[in-house]
């Protein structure tokens, strides 16, 4: 490959100097010295680059950085957090496999889980996060493959028990697969828990300024994928000449199989300037999310006082269901509080409308206060028994607290809470 492009795949300027950003490689080809060359890299992907529908110098600079924050040993960016859940499972599950994972979830993680995985012959066996031991056991069988939860549910925001489901888990022979999206790993790092996979919605804090939708999946590196049951990870690729991803790369053979194989046939993989802005959230993150978590928690004591409250949802609170497990697990309780309107729907609706500072919109974890209605937005797909079992009520307003000063939120609040009399 030429000089100039191997510079920029190590991150540095030609002259060895290092540029004081990441750069933006604005292209989707890279040229190479001989057809020989070219084709030692069809043959294994890893020794240079391809194509940008594998990987590109900006997004793997980005992918190194927040492999190096979650403590994992190697990271693949997606388009979307979808499409990081979605090749997170397919990447270790087949036609007639299944998978376990908590009811308490994002909403559309459910219609995929739900529905299009069963489509594609994948069946997902979901129970509540405080399942007893038993409960949780009896779900396991013989072509269960992994199990799956979120940090802190969206929306629910109940805190979910790592080192419980780890190693109920591993007990098994699978991995555990944990969404971290709300706390990001300035507040978690599942895979110090037991967590095997991590996967984000990078368009949440870790973007922080709603400029790009993505995704991201970060190896832990730890779990022992030669043990019998993922004949797809250890036995030869014929897609790459009999090639054993165990054998070839150790502790990177998940990472390096989700991207030589299904980046590779889906092509869910982001352009570098999305690469460029996620960095630049990146670089304010843990500034970000100690000022969310300030001022979420003066909002949910205030929610606390008012009339029209019925109940307040933040892990943080001491009266909290969860309070116990945030404390074990998480170093704050991000920007997202859950509450829920006396009178259901309807007062819940005229509220969010009243509301001035805060933006009535589809999306959370961004730097401005956002407000949503789970029930009839994000959330309108699911049954009333799933409703139910995601802890979503009619009356449930999820509160994404920005970082405007928080008195003025408080403000909006008020006046909101007014309107509705």
């Amino acid at each position: 490959m030429k000089d100039e492009t191997k510079c920029l795949h190590s991150g540095y300027t030609p002259g060895n100097s290092e540029p004081r950003v990441v750069p933006i490689v604005q292209s989707t080809t890279y040229v190479y010295d001989s057809t020989e060359e070219v084709a030692a890299v069809f043959d294994d992907p890893t020794k240079s680059l391809i194509y940008s529908r594998f990987a590109n110098p900006t997004v793997m600079a980005v992918e190194d950085k927040i492999a190096d924050l979650e403590g994992g040993v190697g990271a693949m960016c997606t388009t979307s957090g979808q499409a990081a859940v979605l090749l997170s499972i397919l990447n270790i599950c087949s036609i007639g496999d299944n998978f376990i994972s908590t009811t308490e979830i994002y909403g559309g993680t459910v219609n995929l889980f739900s529905h299009t995985l069963k489509r594609l012959g994948i069946e997902c066996k979901f129970i509540g996060k405080n399942a007893t031991d038993e409960e949780i056991e009896a779900a396991f069988d013989d072509r269960t493959r992994l199990v799956f939860g979120e940090t802190i549910a969206n929306p629910a925001l109940t805190v979910f028990d790592i080192e419980r489901f780890a190693s109920a888990a591993h007990k098994h022979g699978v991995p555990l697969i944990v969404d971290n999206t709300f706390a990001t790993p300035i507040l978690c790092k599942p895979i110090e828990f037991g967590a095997d996979i991590v996967v984000h919605s990078t368009s949440k804090y870790m973007d922080g300024h709603a400029l790009q939708i993505g995704g991201v999946i970060v190896d832990g590196g730890k779990f022992d994928w030669t043990n019998g049951k993922f004949p797809e990870i250890t036995e030869p690729d014929v897609t790459y000449h009999g090639l054993s991803y165990t054998e070839t790369y150790g502790n990177k053979a998940y990472i390096i199989k989700a991207r030589m194989q299904l980046m590779r046939d889906f092509g869910v993989y982001p352009a570098a300037h999305s690469s460029f802005l996620l960095n630049l959230g990146l670089e304010t993150m843990a500034v970000r999310m100690k000022q969310y978590c300030e001022n979420a928690m003066t909002v949910a004591k205030y929610l606390q006082s008012v009339e029209q409250v019925e109940s307040v949802c933040y892990p943080g609170l001491e009266g909290d269901e969860n309070y116990a497990l945030s404390k074990k697990y998480l170093k704050g309780c991000s920007g997202v509080i859950s509450f829920v309107l006396k009178g259901g729907k309807e007062p819940a609706v005229k509220f969010m409308n009243s509301l001035k500072l805060a933006s009535n919109e589809v999306h959370v974890a961004d730097i401005r206060t956002c407000v949503l209605h789970p029930a009839s937005e994000t959330h309108r797909q699911l049954s009333d028994e799933q409703l139910a079992a995601a802890g979503i009520e009619s009356g449930m307003v999820r509160f994404s607290v920005g970082l405007e000063n928080v008195d003025d939120i408080i403000a909006d609040l008020e006046n909101a809470f007014a309107a509705i009399g």
